[in-house]
């Protein structure tokens, strides 16, 4: 490739990186905000069932992911990566600005504004993620492990990021919504920035693949589809809880649950960048069953935290366990089924997206009946205060955490059984070859 091109090519692939790193911000700082929308808006609307309400707020981002991923596999190769980055950062604008100006639209629109809002800076989120991943791969053939790597290595960036400014804008030292308007600066920049570059076709594009051609290459493949059924179990194990910690664990374990995510994401970011020499060590299925027991003892023993050591200890086992699983589930469907093109690719994030859209909602009922049966009734709930309310506070969080352990403990035995599999293969293969 020419200097010029080479220019160019790491220009459109820092592109992806801004936006990814947008999207990362932006579920931090919904992350670290809920806790105060639920005090402010949703206590004042419905207390029995204000954990509720702002989890389905949260989830509401990885339904309109979900959606956007959808269209964007499927129709990708017609609409082209520019246009769907530009929608991207559009999202990013608009999604924002609703959190944002949610008091302007009275106590009985604050939730619709803040459920809306997140909403659609899922779809940015979503447009992000179905035209980057596609993108790297057509950027960099020759490398495309290696790179999808170092893109999502800046997910937990924009976790670590918005996570602190989240910390400002909750704790008093500068208002949230000025710290929420950053979003749609990047989104601006990220626009302005697309604008001036030319994007490359998708690999399947390139390869002749029709959008027909691709659905028929998972149908011709149906192992995809194990793999999409793994991604809703490993997402759930990753994603849900991140948004979780701060609304559930604040209160218990003496600190700001979004200092455990951006904790977390540091140590995502600085993992990701090694999981090449892990994955050939161990193969895909040995790293991803290991990923899941590190996973499976962390949220157990965040169920248990009841102080910030504890509180990091555990994170530091959950986010060794989710390092990896997310670019790897997705470096699955780009290396086993490369003809399926961004529709496979596309298809992995929206497994992850539905799944997490399902859960939280699930944690927020476990959480919210936990909290209630514990105070003896929601009258009673209501009447609690002190240390009577820090301790049914307490045991719904650790509820909460212990359902959603189970999730990766199943995954452990299901990994290791593909990774024995795997094994046998090899061993027969190397046999034979002898």
């Amino acid at each position: 490739m020419t200097g010029e091109g080479e220019v160019h090519r790491k220009a459109v692939f820092w592109i992806g990186i801004l936006a990814l790193f947008a999207a990362g911000v932006s579920a931090a700082l919904r992350a670290a905000t809920a806790a105060q929308l639920k005090a402010t808006y949703l206590d004042t609307i419905d207390p029995a069932r204000s954990v509720t309400l702002i989890a389905e707020a949260l989830g509401s981002a990885f339904l309109g992911f979900c959606l956007a991923l959808v269209v964007t596999s499927l129709f990708l190769d017609r609409i082209g990566m520019k246009r769907m980055i530009m929608v991207a950062a559009a999202s990013f604008v608009i999604g924002p600005l609703l959190v944002i100006l949610c008091g302007s639209f009275g106590p009985a629109g604050a939730y619709q504004a803040i459920w809306l809002g997140m909403f659609v800076n899922g779809l940015g989120w979503g447009a992000t993620e179905g035209t980057i991943n596609p993108m790297v791969s057509a950027l960099y053939p020759e490398d495309t492990t290696h790179r999808m790597n170092i893109l999502h290595a800046w997910w937990p960036a924009g976790l670590v990021v918005g996570g602190l400014l989240g910390i400002l804008g909750t704790g008093g030292a500068m208002d949230w919504r000025l710290m929420f308007a950053l979003v749609p600066l990047m989104g601006i920049a990220i626009a302005l920035w697309a604008a001036t570059k030319r994007f490359p076709q998708t690999t399947s594009a390139a390869l002749g693949v029709s959008r027909g051609g691709q659905m028929r290459e998972l149908i011709r493949r149906p192992s995809f589809f194990i793999w999409f059924a793994l991604m809703l179990l490993t997402a759930a194990s990753e994603l849900a809880p991140g948004q979780w910690v701060d609304v559930s664990l604040s209160n218990v374990v003496g600190m700001r649950g979004v200092l455990l995510l951006s904790y977390v994401a540091a140590i995502q970011f600085v993992g990701r960048h090694f999981a090449g020499p892990i994955e050939r060590r161990f193969s895909t299925e040995g790293m991803l069953c290991l990923s899941c027991v590190l996973c499976t003892i962390g949220l157990f023993s965040l169920g248990y935290a009841r102080s910030p050591a504890m509180a990091i200890l555990s994170a530091t086992l959950w986010g060794a366990g989710v390092c990896f699983i997310w670019p790897t589930m997705i470096a699955v469907a780009a290396q086993r089924y490369p003809r399926a093109g961004a529709l496979s690719i596309g298809l992995m994030g929206v497994a992850g997206s539905i799944s997490t859209w399902f859960v939280l909602p699930v944690l927020g009922a476990i959480y919210d009946s936990a909290k209630i049966e514990a105070a003896g009734g929601a009258a009673r709930f209501e009447a609690l205060g002190g240390e009577q309310l820090q301790a049914v506070l307490t045991y719904a969080a650790s509820q909460s955490f212990k359902a959603v352990a189970v999730i990766p403990a199943v995954l452990v035995a299901v990994f290791g059984l593909l990774w024995l599999l795997r094994g046998r293969t090899a061993r027969t293969a190397s046999a034979a070859a002898e």
